[in-house]
């Protein structure tokens, strides 16, 4: 059972060291990746005692907020969103990320959106406004079992990839983030992106103690080790170079 909590920000256009600005139109999140790196510290900083993928606060008050500060601010590239899936399920009733990007459309600034989730499907008449906007999907793996186990609220990683297919062709930029790196076959997730993304973004994973015990549990205890990450890059980096796919290492 998930606590679901209506609060007002105080603020919902914040600085961001990976680009201008963060705007994250929830706190918690119901996809509960066992992985993020907001589990480790977002608890705390948002004073809920329920663990991480069991509460979500919901800023109603975010659109109005947003129109307020891009007034002021000065234009810079938004991210959405850094410590939340800006379509996780409540989504669907609030629309609160639907809102933020209509008002990002009208005062042009740059947005690069990043989820796991088919829902972002739905404002595609909105993003399609945009002058300058980057539609990513996470993808860590291209098992399915895997992605369940370790991303039990996202979106099936063939329907994510489809949506990147639908997105790109509407001649929107598309980027896959493929980190952090789970066990499965990389060649695969790499050939069943290519002509759907513009780049591939790959990242490693820095390990809280559940993934720690769910590698365990599973038997994959090799794949929380440098020279796992550095096979994994480097058969993603040569499957990408043959299908002249773009792509970046990011450890």
């Amino acid at each position: 059972m998930i606590k679901i909590r209506e609060v007002q920000a105080k603020s919902i256009l914040n600085k961001s060291k990976i680009h201008d600005y963060c705007l994250n139109p929830y706190t918690g999140c119901q996809v509960n990746c066992r992985y993020c790196y907001a589990r480790l510290f977002m608890r705390r900083y948002s004073g809920h005692s329920e663990p991480w993928g069991a509460f979500v606060d919901v800023k109603v008050n975010a659109p109005e907020l947003l129109r307020k500060q891009v007034v002021r601010a000065k234009k810079g590239t938004v991210w959405l969103s850094s410590v939340c899936d800006p379509y996780q399920p409540l989504e669907e009733k609030y629309r609160l990320t639907r809102q933020c990007l209509s008002i990002l459309a009208e005062a042009r600034f740059p947005v690069n959106i990043q989820t796991k989730m088919t829902l972002i499907l739905r404002d595609l008449d909105i993003i399609e406004r945009f002058e300058e906007i980057e539609v990513g999907m996470t993808l860590t793996t291209e098992d399915e079992r895997i992605a369940r186990m370790f991303e039990p609220g996202a979106s099936p990683v063939g329907e994510r990839i489809a949506a990147l297919e639908k997105i790109h062709s509407r001649g929107i930029r598309t980027f896959a983030f493929v980190g952090p790196l789970l066990p499965g076959g990389p060649e695969g997730l790499i050939c069943a992106l290519a002509g759907k993304v513009d780049k591939v973004l790959v990242d490693r994973m820095n390990y809280p103690e559940t993934v720690i015990g769910l590698y365990r549990e599973l038997g994959l205890s090799e794949a929380a080790t440098d020279q796992f990450f550095r096979e994994q890059a480097r058969r993603i980096a040569r499957e990408a170079a043959k299908r002249g796919l773009p792509c970046e290492i990011l450890f």
